[in-house]
């Protein structure tokens, strides 16, 4: 069956459909991962996009049971030059198509990956329209233009839990702000034995006093950091009180509950081989990505916070830490899944911020 991609600037590209038959609008974004679509695409932080692969093949060891990263894909649409029907691994459950077909996302194939790439690195992450079957092009790129942006959508209530839950463990109590987390940040802590407390986004600073945390950690999750308000004032009054971790949104959280400001980003970071580096060492690491807005690195001129971590390929802010206070944060994920498991150290520094033993 065919399937279209129609951009909001006019352009469009045709291939032909795999997954559900179905139209959708989103974010048309892209990601440089060589594998670990499966990840990708049940991330949360892809709420409201569609995704771009820019390796030319993807499918080919199909999809698993246990590497999902939430309870389901939140993705919009998905965009391959290639998709493997027949994928050749122990573990695959199911085929790319049959798991899109599953998840009810469209997807399109046999377009030109590369182009799509390069026009959004010219121009610009954009809303797109994707749909499958005979379908009037001009009507397509018009449901793009008057979809709706990415900011001032309630996608954090789409993906985060309503209701908080406990995961056991002997060590530290960690509350987690679930602005739309990844399953392997709660497995980092529970590898380290943290009991484990999973709150909505709306959860006050009272509820979470309340558990008798020794660390709160704000998760990352999908769209504008200004939209989550609720959390901004959370951390805002748990600053200084109780020690704060916060990744990829919920960094960017920490960050206006500290007084800076973001920004969205032309085209945004999203793949598993970007390098920071860590100020503090200078040591490069390889980290995975997967956001849309930066932190202003400007705005925090004046206040007590420090650059920890700088993305060495456009010098955006890629973790912060406070001078004075046990509150520190990182733009990228240093759990990985997918990406390489180079930034671990960064739970471990967690771990001992909630000991008293580092800052």
């Amino acid at each position: 069956m065919k399937a279209v991609l129609a951009l909001e600037d006019g352009k469009v590209f045709t291939g032909q459909s795999f997954g559900a038959a179905a139209g959708q609008w989103g974010e048309v974004v892209f990601n440089t991962g060589m594998t670990g679509y499966q990840e990708v695409l049940t991330d949360p932080s892809y709420a409201g996009q569609i995704v771009v692969m820019t390796y030319p093949l993807i499918g080919n060891y199909g999809v698993n049971r246990q590497d999902y990263e939430s309870r389901r894909s939140f993705a919009r649409g998905f965009v391959v030059r290639e998709v493997c029907d027949y994928p050749s691994n122990w573990r695959a459950a199911y085929t790319m198509g049959d798991f899109l077909a599953r998840e009810g996302v469209p997807g399109i194939s046999g377009v030109d990956t590369r182009a799509i790439t390069k026009h959004l690195r010219s121009y610009g992450a954009m809303r797109g329209y994707i749909a499958t079957g005979e379908v009037d092009t001009e009507e397509l790129v018009e449901k793009a233009r008057t979809s709706p942006h990415l900011s001032g959508q309630n996608l954090v209530g789409e993906v985060a839990t309503s209701e908080a839950y406990t995961l056991a463990g002997d060590g530290p109590r960690v509350v987690v702000v679930d602005l739309g987390v990844k399953q392997n940040i709660i497995r980092k802590l529970r590898e380290k034995d943290c009991a484990v407390i999973v709150v909505p986004p709306t959860a006050t600073a009272g509820e979470i006093t309340a558990l008798s945390p020794d660390g709160v950690l704000l998760s990352n999750g999908p769209g504008d950091p200004v939209d989550v308000s609720a959390a901004v004032g959370t951390a805002s009054e748990l600053t200084g009180k109780i020690p704060l971790f916060g990744i990829c949104l919920g960094h960017q959280v920490l960050c206006l509950a500290l007084g800076g400001k973001t920004y969205k980003m032309k085209f945004g970071h999203r793949g598993a081989n970007h390098p920071v580096k860590d100020m503090r060492t200078g040591r490069v690491y390889i980290t995975s990505h997967n956001h849309g807005y930066s932190v202003d690195e400007e705005s925090l001129a004046g206040l007590d916070v420090e650059v920890s971590h700088v993305n060495l390929n456009d010098n955006t802010v890629e973790g912060i830490r406070h001078k004075k206070l046990p509150v520190f944060g990182v733009q990228y994920h240093p759990e990985a899944s997918p990406g390489p498991h180079d930034s671990d150290y960064i739970f471990e520094q967690f771990m001992d911020m909630m000991r008293g033993e580092g800052q």
